[in-house]
């Protein structure tokens, strides 16, 4: 009966972007009424309790979904595609405007209350749609156990588990995130540090330079920079430690970053400027970017090929990657500046590099469908007996970005301290990102329009190539981006 009940109300999109815009239209409202969102205002323990109070609304929500359609809509297709599409949206006019914290609505949307409210329903959806997988009293879901078909799950539910848990954390635990400045003489003891609110604190920790290391190319561009210091914590221990750029020395809770320097006087600086990170989420949100790195590899292993036609887009691929790597001649580059010269470098760039290319591919094929009959377009996107499709292809590219974003991310702790700030770029990797999902759902809905989904396709590659090159030439990205460097060969 209850079944029955929700099919004689089949919300649409329709009702999918009346939602979207009703939480769009309340954020403006809050906005006007009581100002930005004030994050610091979630410091521990509201977080801790928001988080309960976000956990135990969604479990409710899942709890009911049965008894009032609009809960039971929220779990679906119909809902998930147009929150990515009001989250692509305001996630490109954020890459579009410079971001500050004093500049207006649109220059400080992580305040912003419709980007917030947005991104908590795209949370909410992602909570919802675990917990229908995770569900085991539907009789389809008992049958699947039987047949061990829920292995097949398990891609699913690392990647949307991972990436509710890592959103989640992420932005309640910003609030109990620390970072401070801490300005460094030679053979003077400094406890002091500075907030970025421009206050002073005095650390639980001294942290004595003793001698400032600067090594240089042929040219003169920095190759390496780092401090030898001595640390004195609370207890009268004394620790003599080497702070360089992508290795971080931790103390009492803290990571300690070399971040600058005197350039003026440069290897001859007396001087050493370190960045102070706490992070006490770091845990949790690393929990969630590995589960969500565990789901993508197996997702990678779940897709299935023809054998007769994987020689050809492995060709087309091969070609892509020759195409991809000799536009970008950082991986050729013999002068890395400092903060490329990590373990991570690579593989955080090969891997971008396979996905490009693999989206690449993806695109000439999806342009290649839309010249053809229109007849034929949806069966190049569906799964055949072979089971090769385009589909495959965006799986396997969304797979390898992910896999490289999370990369960068774990990359940019060890060298910034922070897994994820908005940069430019990271902002345009999150839209192409969404573009990517945004396809993969919308090719979900039983009734989907194939010529729609090419084109999608297309945008998406379009939103990549901002994303790989075009933030150079935006003036949101100049002087603030940490992702674009001056690379000699």
């Amino acid at each position: 009966m209850k079944e029955q009940v929700l099919r004689t109300k089949p919300w649409t999109m329709k009702e999918g972007f009346l939602i979207g815009g009703g939480l769009i239209f309340a954020g403006l409202m809050l906005e006007l009424s009581i100002g930005p969102v004030v994050w610091k205002t979630f410091a521990w323990p509201v977080n801790g309790i928001v988080l309960a109070g976000f956990l135990a609304i969604i479990a409710v929500l899942f709890l009911l979904r049965k008894r009032i359609y609009a809960f039971h809509f929220i779990g679906t297709y119909q809902a998930a595609i147009p929150a990515l599409v009001y989250a692509v949206v305001l996630t490109i006019v954020m890459g579009l405007t410079r971001q500050t914290t004093d500049g207006t609505w649109l220059n400080n949307m992580l305040t912003f209350w419709p980007f917030v409210l947005v991104y908590v329903y795209v949370a909410v959806i992602l909570g919802m749609v675990i917990l229908t997988r995770l569900d085991v009293s539907s009789p389809t879901r008992l049958s699947k156990l039987r047949q061990h078909r829920s292995l097949r799950d398990i891609p699913f539910l690392l990647n949307h588990l991972g990436l509710f848990l890592a959103i989640t954390t992420a932005t309640l635990g910003n609030a109990d995130m620390q970072r401070l400045k801490m300005i460094t003489v030679a053979g003077e003891p400094e406890r002091r540090a500075m907030t970025q609110e421009g206050f002073i604190r005095e650390m639980p920790f001294a942290i004595e330079l003793k001698q400032f290391i600067m090594e240089t190319y042929d040219n003169g561009a920095p190759k390496r920079f780092a401090s030898e210091v001595q640390i004195q914590t609370k207890s009268g221990k004394a620790i003599q430690a080497t702070v360089d750029v992508n290795k971080p020395v931790e103390i009492d809770g803290w990571k300690v970053y070399q971040y600058g320097y005197d350039t003026q006087m440069g290897a001859m600086s007396q001087i050493s400027i370190m960045e102070l990170v706490s992070d006490p989420w770091l845990p949790l949100v690393y929990t969630g970017i590995y589960m969500m790195l565990a789901g993508a590899v197996l997702l990678l292993t779940y897709t299935r090929w023809s054998y007769k036609r994987l020689l050809p887009i492995a060709v087309l691929t091969a070609v892509a990657l020759g195409i991809v790597s000799h536009f970008m001649p950082i991986v050729r580059s013999t002068h890395l500046v400092p903060a490329l010269q990590s373990p991570w470098f690579m593989p955080h760039v090969i891997v971008y590099i396979i996905a490009y290319s693999v989206f690449g591919v993806a695109t000439l094929m999806a342009v290649f469908q839309l010249i053809r009959k229109r007849e034929k377009t949806d069966s190049a996107l569906r799964p055949s007996k072979s089971h090769f499709s385009l589909d495959n292809l965006v799986y396997v590219g969304l797979a390898f970005m992910t896999i490289g974003m999370l990369f960068g991310a774990l990359w940019a702790k060890e060298a910034w301290g922070h897994y994820w700030s908005w940069d430019p770029k990271e902002t345009w990797a999150a839209v192409t990102w969404f573009s990517y999902l945004f396809y993969i759902h919308y090719r979900q809905l039983p009734k989907h329009k194939p010529r729609l989904a090419l084109w999608l396709l297309v945008l998406s590659f379009v939103l990549l190539q901002m994303c790989w090159w075009g933030i150079n030439y935006l003036p949101s990205a100049q002087g603030t981006s940490v992702h674009t460097y001056n690379v000699s060969m």
